[in-house]
């Protein structure tokens, strides 16, 4: 029987901010992912994103989990996207599918908006383990202008969002 990983998303906050700075991926995918602390220091000086806590489906219910989170992610509304700028699973949470599992929850939650009507996100041209995901999860190649201005990044939207 296979198990698939669930996932629930809660606010960074001061009571697991630490926990969130801590998470590292594995070697390889530094070059691939921004720092927690960038993403957070961003979050801070624009409303426009939202950053979230990943933890295991076992920590709903409780105000202090009693699993240790797993991941980060963090989406930006604007100009009617929802834009998925981060997703990191910690490396001693990886291939166990909570990538998949967050992405799944955050596009459930941005299709709950009214003024998303685009859902979007992008990878670095050399991050297969991403594009696979992303494309497994219905992303297309997003024919947008400001791609140009960021020539390392492959631009993805979900068609039927």
């Amino acid at each position: 029987m296979i198990t698939v990983a669930r996932v629930h998303l809660r606010p960074v906050t001061a009571a697991n901010v630490d926990e969130c700075l801590a998470l590292s991926v594995a070697g390889e995918q530094v070059a691939h992912v921004a720092p927690n602390a960038k993403s957070l220091a961003q979050a801070s000086v624009n409303p426009n994103f939202v950053p979230l806590a990943i933890y295991d489906r076992l920590a709903l219910g409780y105000e202090t989990p009693p699993v240790p989170m797993v991941g980060f992610t963090m989406y930006e509304l604007a100009a009617g996207v929802g834009y998925i700028m981060r997703l990191m699973i910690d490396r001693k949470h990886q291939r166990q599918g909570y990538g998949r599992a967050a992405m799944i929850e955050v596009i459930r939650r941005l299709r709950l908006i009214p003024q998303v009507e685009l859902i979007a996100t992008s990878h670095r041209h050399d991050n297969e383990a991403a594009a696979s995901l992303y494309a497994s999860l219905g992303f297309v190649h997003w024919e947008i202008g400001f791609a140009t201005e960021h020539p390392e990044e492959i631009y993805l939207v979900l068609p039927d969002a």
